[in-house]
């Protein structure tokens, strides 16, 4: 009982002294400062320096590159741009001709014409398993998919199609 006092009494002292520790060089907290704006050392051409150059030749363990075998879509459903604060998003949906399509993207059609009238065009492609599915439901069979534009590239167009086996659906700028 007798050194049991003055034990929770240096105790307290001692804990009401740490008011001072947030300040201290000795607190690992306070080694750093605040982190400030500094001027970035990377050229544009290491933007990705982590990433590792792809060398020509095939490699010991490597796999050979899937072809990729992909078919215009049945028929397309729905086309949808959406405006945003940066361009637009280009959205369609889509009904594969059987169940398991999968890798739904919009391809852009390049060529001189669409681009002197303000078209964009896309197909809509999907691929299917190398395996036979059922056709099954239409619902089931859905899939879609979207692309962004950004404002530059928004400027000259004035139509966009996209194209499927059995149908187009265009939008017109308003």
């Amino acid at each position: 009982m007798k050194k049991s006092i003055p034990l929770l009494l240096v105790s307290t002292l001692a804990l009401a002294a740490c008011s001072g520790w947030s300040d201290s060089r000795v607190n690992p907290t306070n080694w750093f400062g605040s982190s400030t704006p500094a001027p970035t050392s990377v050229s544009p051409n290491d933007a990705n320096a982590l990433v590792p150059e792809d060398n020509e030749g095939p490699r010991l363990f490597s796999r050979p590159e899937e072809e990729l075998i992909s078919f215009p879509i049945a028929k397309v459903d729905e086309l949808r741009i959406d405006p945003t604060s940066t361009g637009a998003i280009v959205y369609a949906k889509g009904t594969a001709s059987r169940q398991g399509a999968y890798n739904a993207r919009l391809v852009r059609v390049e060529s001189e014409e669409n681009e002197k009238n303000g078209v964009l065009e896309y197909t809509f492609e999907v691929s299917y398993p190398d395996y036979a599915t059922n056709q099954g439901t239409e619902r089931s069979r859905e899939v879609s998919d979207a692309d962004t534009l950004g404002r530059s590239e928004l400027r000259n167009i004035r139509l966009v199609r996209v194209r499927s086996q059995s149908n187009t659906l265009e939008s017109r700028r308003r």
